[in-house]
């Protein structure tokens, strides 16, 4: 257990940080979009583009948890990736804490302040650093001395549960996957951020340590005041972490709004087949048809209209020819979704008139 005298020195200094005020949403993404370049022939020219992140807006309020959920290759790990600028987008803009990414404030900067746990924990660390050495990294590079580097990776290993006098000189091949992922979120933690963006990251892990890291990052939002974006294709994880729900299909956000809503009411055929697709203990509840037909349209020949209207059971003709606006209808419950059929005076003969 670390001394308060401890906690209070991890805890970042937010009363400066904070630019925008407490109802400024932490952080603001509008019109997010990436489209990768398919390239052939002897002379590598373009011959097709990959629609991978197509329009994505939303917000994030602070202290919150946004989840993040969608089949594979819906567009979730790139538009964490866009985020954090790893990848760069072809259009859109990102506002952190009321401050303009790019021009109010720069892109080092903004990664000071947003930080990213990957899913492959292995593969995130440099196998020839001990632990110490790639928690401490980032510190030393922004000038920190030596001496307070080791005091805070101690520090930081001792916040994720693994003792620092034992852990920090090993290396990640001598490390379990929990072990790994601890570290990884130390190292996450290292600059003192304000939001983290967590892909996937207990996917890889078993059931009983994916609970142990879940409650560790509980532990961690409340005693550092943090704010997650957790992004995960288990929707169990994703009712039991989050506060808010988006989801993704085909690079598009096809509906939003907080867990009980969501989970509760779904709107979106598309959000609805997902939750039915959640196994249960109860043999009255058991799924006997498939809760949703076909695999992903290509997402280099996306479809007009809706993007998910091939799959759709409810699918019409004006679903082909108008994109569906991703609207709100609930605003206590910040419940928003992409249907023709929830919008009044589309055209669609389920649509209210």
């Amino acid at each position: 257990m670390l001394k308060r005298t401890e906690e209070l020195r991890l805890r970042p200094a937010y009363e400066h940080q904070d630019v925008g005020g407490p109802a400024q949403p932490l952080l603001i993404v509008e019109g997010l979009t990436k489209h990768f370049n398919i390239r052939g022939g002897m002379l590598g020219r373009s011959t097709g583009k990959v629609h991978a992140v197509d329009g994505v807006s939303f917000s994030v309020a602070k202290g919150e948890v946004l989840g993040v959920v969608g089949e594979s290759g819906c567009g979730k790990s790139t538009t964490a990736r866009l985020l954090m600028h790893l990848i760069p987008p072809d259009s859109g803009a990102l506002v952190f804490d009321g401050e303009l990414v790019g021009e109010a404030l720069s892109v080092s900067g903004m990664r000071r302040k947003m930080q990213m746990v990957f899913q492959d924990s292995h593969a995130s660390l440099n196998p020839r650093m001990t632990v110490g050495e790639c928690i401490g990294f980032a510190p030393r590079m922004h000038g920190t001395p030596a001496a307070k580097v080791t005091v805070k990776v101690h520090e930081l290993l001792d916040l994720v549960g693994l003792e620092a006098r034992q852990f920090a000189n090993r290396y990640p091949h001598e490390l379990s996957g929990g072990q790994r992922q601890r570290v990884n979120i130390a190292r996450a933690l290292a600059l003192e951020p304000r939001l983290l963006i967590l892909d996937e990251s207990v996917s890889a892990l078993d059931k009983s340590v994916e609970a142990q890291i879940l409650n560790l990052l509980g532990s961690l939002k409340e005693q550092l005041d943090l704010t997650y974006i957790f992004i995960s294709h288990d929707l169990n994880v994703i009712e039991y972490m989050s506060d808010r729900i988006m989801v993704m299909y085909l690079g598009q956000v096809v509906e939003s709004g907080s867990v009980d809503a969501v989970y509760g009411a779904p709107k979106h055929p598309y959000t609805r087949a997902l939750l039915s697709s959640k196994p249960s203990l109860d043999p009255r509840k058991r799924t006997l048809e498939a809760p949703i037909s076909g695999d992903p349209p290509n997402p280099i020949n996306p479809p007009s209209g809706c993007r998910f209207r091939t799959r759709c059971a409810f699918a019409e003709g004006v679903c082909a020819s108008m994109q569906p606006p991703l609207a709100r209808f609930n605003i206590e419950a910040d419940h928003a979704a992409a249907c023709l059929m929830l919008q009044p005076g589309s055209g669609h003969s389920r649509a209210m008139q």
